[in-house]
Parts: structure tokens; sequence; C-alpha cells
């Protein structure tokens, strides 16, 4: 299976080919059947060379193609959803600039479901030995303004201004290098930007949601009251308090579930988030009498659930946070202005917001080289983790969607005791894998 938790990803060049960009939108135009297209893509140096290849793929079969240049993949699936296109996002979002992936959204810019995955690897097959089902190609239009999508983040503070608000923005070098400053300042805030000129090479180098340290000293020598780190894509943010303090999904989600509850907004008192969310988050939840729904690692599973439900907001720690009311999808700008206008109407710094909404109890991550079938033989050993730690704690033992490790978690109420779960675990995990 070529697709993993989002999209199709690799080496550029190597694993992930003009070539085989070709033939994917070939496969994506027949299976999703969509007349027009609107394909974007980050500022990755292949990223030209895969969309060119992508975009022919789709004329070929005659799908009228926009194409929209470096944007944010969320501006994609506004797009897409504005003009019942179907989308595709040419990025490998966090990952670094040698590698590349190309992120597909169904016709109204949502997410592709499992079998429509599945269907199109088939028809990747198929289309290397098969000519285009169509006579002529589609039209391919040159790239549009972002006017609309940035009216669009902007509609949702309701006519609030950010004004008194003084924000870092971090945009990693990435796809919203050219708008993250513009998009604030509209707001109202005053804004220092950072890392905005991409070379095809800098993209989430050392900077951004991944690599936030850098902001983190930034804000407090700006005398500024919060920093905002996206990702090469734009699809998620990391937060920064004004000392400096690592704010990051789990806290930035608990602060807006509290403050919609507070406003009557959040529907059956209800927030979607993923199982790798810290346990924290769910006690906090508790006491303020929201249910936690929870889903499989990747926002596209928060997405299902947000949209079974019918519920306001859902997430990841990672920062991939969703707002249905305004996006089909995860936006860091969306969530940046979201989380500011609850600052500026709190009148609270962030710091005392995030540790209002929650505590983060100590979270130990490690990754075991071992094939996905090893853990029916540490069942017993993950039972005894999970029995020491009682309510205490929690261990989550699961196989990696994109990579052959074995992904161990485990949250203790001391650092110290996590980590000796977790290292306990991973030794039974290798003993077994050798």
């Amino acid at each position: 299976m070529r697709f993993g938790t989002d999209g199709i990803r690799g080496l550029a060049n190597t694993e992930l080919t003009a070539a085989l960009a070709l033939r994917l939108g070939r496969a994506a135009a027949r299976v999703l059947a969509a007349p027009t297209a609107v394909v974007g893509g980050d500022s990755r140096l292949s990223t030209p060379m895969l969309e060119a290849a992508f975009v022919a793929g789709l004329a070929a079969e005659g799908v009228e193609v926009f194409r929209l240049g470096v944007v944010p993949t969320p501006a994609v699936a506004f797009e897409a959803a504005r003009t019942g296109a179907m989308g595709a996002v040419i990025s490998a979002s966090h990952n670094p600039y040698h590698d590349n992936g190309i992120k597909l959204f169904a016709p109204g810019g949502t997410k592709l479901a499992d079998e429509v995955e599945r269907r199109i690897e088939e028809e990747l097959t198929m289309v290397a030995d098969q000519p285009p089902v169509v006579d002529e190609p589609g039209r391919i239009h040159g790239r549009t303004d972002t006017s609309a999508y940035v009216a669009h983040l902007l509609a949702a503070l309701d006519g609030r201004s950010l004004a008194g608000v003084r924000v870092v923005v971090d945009a990693a070098n990435g796809a919203a290098a050219h708008i993250a400053g513009s998009v604030f300042e509209q707001a109202g805030a005053g804004v220092v930007a950072v890392n905005v000129h991409p070379d095809g090479r800098n993209i989430n180098a050392g900077c951004g949601a991944t690599a936030p340290d850098a902001l983190a000293a930034l804000v407090p020598a700006e005398r500024a009251q919060v920093g905002l780190a996206l990702d090469g894509d734009a699809d998620r943010l990391i937060a920064v308090d004004e000392a400096g303090s690592i704010v990051d999904g789990d806290h930035i989600i608990a602060i807006c579930a509290a403050d919609l509850r507070a406003r009557g907004l959040l529907v059956d008192d209800t927030v979607v988030v993923t199982v790798m969310t810290n346990l924290g988050f769910r006690l906090a939840m508790a006491k303020l009498g929201i249910q936690v729904v929870e889903t499989a690692v990747g926002d596209r599973y928060v997405l299902e659930a947000l949209a079974e439900g019918g519920y306001t907001l859902g997430g990841e720690q990672s920062g991939h946070i969703v707002f249905p009311a305004h996006a089909t999808t995860g936006d860091g700008l969306l969530t940046g202005l979201v989380l500011l206008d609850v600052l500026a109407r709190s009148g609270k710094p962030l710091s005392q917001l995030a540790r209002e909404a929650m505590t983060q109890l100590p979270q130990v991550l490690v990754n075991v080289p071992a094939p996905a079938g090893v853990l029916d033989l540490v069942a017993d050993d993950v039972a005894a983790a999970t029995r020491q730690l009682g309510e205490t704690g929690r261990v989550l033992v699961r196989p990696s969607g994109t990579e052959p490790l074995v992904r161990v978690m485990v949250e203790a109420p001391t650092a110290d005791q996590a980590r000796d779960v977790a290292h306990t675990l991973a030794a039974a995990i290798t003993a077994h894998a050798i």
C-alpha cells in the first residue's frame, strides 16, 4: 500500500518520481471522476517537477486543472470545498526538503476514505498499460491568488480584532511563508514574521512546528505575547507562550474546548482526539464535563469522527486541529487566529490559559525497530505495565503506519517512571523481534 496516514510520501526523484506522479494523476482522475481539480504545493525544490507531472496526468484524463501555486494545504482544501473540485497538494508536510508527497482531497475538500485510496492504488497499476480514456486533454489554467482563502480565515473572528496582541509567526520557510504575516496583520495583531524566505531546501530546517526552540527564545526577546509555529504545508500549529514555553496541540485543543463550551458552542460537549493525546488532557476534560471521543492516529480519522458526530472541535497533539464550522481539514493559520482570539477575549496570558486548561503528564516515546507481528508476543508485558501504572498512567504500543517500527508511548506521574516502563517494554519488543 503506497498510501500512508496522509497521502503518498517518499524521497523525491527516487521513491516519489515524476513518472509515479503522472500515473497517480491519471489514477486519481479516473477514480474521483471530478471534471475539475485544484492543485497546489509547498516550497520544496522538487515540488514544481512533481506538480507538473501530476497535473499532466490529470489533464491527460480530461480533467480541467487550476494550478494554485505555492499555497498551504488547507488553502487547497478550501478551494476544493468552494468550487466542488477535487484537490491535490504536493507536499511532505513537516518532513525535510528532500522528501515530498502527494495528498488528495475528494471533490468538496474532504480527505479520502480508505476504500477510495485502495481503488486509486489498483488504478495506479492499471494505467501504466492503458491509454487515456478521453480524446482531448483537459485545460490547465495558471495560478490564482489567495485573497478568498485569507478572507475565509479572517471570517472566523466574526468581526473581532486582535489589536493589542503582539505575535511572532514562524512560517517554516514553507507554503505559508508569503501570507502568514499578512493574515495576522489583517486581523489587527502586531506581527514579527520569521522563516519566510524559502529557497527550496530550507523548509522545516531547524524551524517551524517540529523545531520550535528558536521561536521559544525569540518570543520573550521580542516582548511578544505568543509565538505561532507552522509546519511546511501550514496545516498544523504549535504555540509558544510569553515566557518561551511550548504549548502543544493538546493544550491548544484544551484551551479551545473550554472556551467553546463556556460560550455554548461545543456540540454535545464533546471533543475528538487521537490515542496519542496526553492523559492529562482526558483528566482535564472530565473535570469540565466534556466527553472525549478517541480515534486512531491521523487527522483523517479525527475528521471522520467529527463528521459522524457533527462535533465542533478535534485534533492531534502534533498540532493538527480541526474546526469543522470553518474548514474541512486542519489549518495552522486558522488555529492561530482562533487561539489569539481566545487570548484577546480572556485578557489572560497564554501561559495562564495553558496552565488552567490542563496539566500534562510526563510522556515518553520510544521507537523500536520491529515488525508489527511482535505485538502479539508482548501482550502480557503490555498488560503488566498497564496494571503497574493503574489509573495514574497509560501505555500505548502500536505499529508505525509509515515505517517498520513499533512505537511505545508511556505516560506516568513522573518522567523517571514513564522512562523506566517505556524502556522495559522496548527491551521486551527487541528480544521478541530477534
